[in-house]
């Protein structure tokens, strides 16, 4: 049995390593990476926030405590796909329910990621955790604000990894679907619809921004914009690659 679980666990880290030689996350510059997660709430609510920035060697770190309740970071692991990339960027702050519960997640996706589960056995374990309990969908609503000039991961309307202005709202839904609200297809992108991450208990109604409103963040993030284009190509508006 000893030996057999010592077999096991050298074929994991083998798998682990092919993955990790094409998907290395690079470390961002704090500044930058500090900017762009806070770049997700209203500029009113940033100086409140707390924020975590990614050590790609240990994973999440505190660097400045808030007192809103509110915690952003920028999420580089899309654990429900089983597919570890170098290229996600998704800046995004949870209140103060999800900071208790949804963002543990994240945080948890990192580390394991780093600590070399690959991208299937990534995602089982999360769903494990679901089921076991560990890991719970906010006892109460909330919302998830996304509101950065830009983002990069899976998304509408085709679930392909783009580069985009995508500014939205994510209220907490675990267990909603499109039927429930009588949402569908023909919703997006003027009026909300249900998105599933993974697995029911995290699913979120989602509210597009308005179209002057997307106007307005992507003029007024101009700066930002031009210093993650300047720092990755794949961050550059419009940048869509496949």
């Amino acid at each position: 049995m000893k030996r057999a679980t010592m077999l096991l666990a050298a074929a994991t880290l083998a798998v682990a390593g092919a993955y990790a030689a094409d998907t290395t996350i690079e470390q961002m510059p704090p500044r930058l990476e500090m900017q762009y997660a806070l770049s997700a709430l209203p500029p009113a609510m940033r100086d409140q926030a707390t924020v975590y920035l990614l050590d790609p060697k240990s994973g999440y770190q505190l660097k400045r405590k808030g007192t809103s309740g509110v915690t952003c970071l920028v999420e580089r692991t899309a654990w429900e796909h089983a597919d570890f990339r170098s290229d996600i960027y998704v800046p995004l702050c949870y209140d103060a329910a999800g900071s208790k519960t949804y963002l543990k997640v994240i945080m948890d996706a990192a580390a394991l990621r780093i600590h070399g589960l690959p991208p299937a056995a990534l995602k089982a374990e999360i769903e494990k955790r679901y089921r076991e309990k560990t890991y719970q969908a906010p006892d109460k609503p909330g919302v998830s604000y996304m509101v950065a000039p830009v983002m990069r991961t899976w998304m509408l309307p085709d679930w392909q990894v783009h580069t985009m202005p995508m500014q939205h709202l994510m209220f907490y839904a675990p267990n909603l679907t499109d039927q429930d609200i009588g949402s569908g297809p023909s919703s997006f992108p003027g009026y909300p619809f249900v998105f599933k991450e993974g697995i029911p208990e995290q699913s979120y109604m989602i509210q597009l921004a308005g179209e002057a409103e997307r106007v307005r963040i992507v003029t007024e993030e101009k700066p930002l914009l031009d210093e993650l284009c300047a720092y990755r190509e794949v961050l550059c508006i419009p940048h869509i690659q496949h």
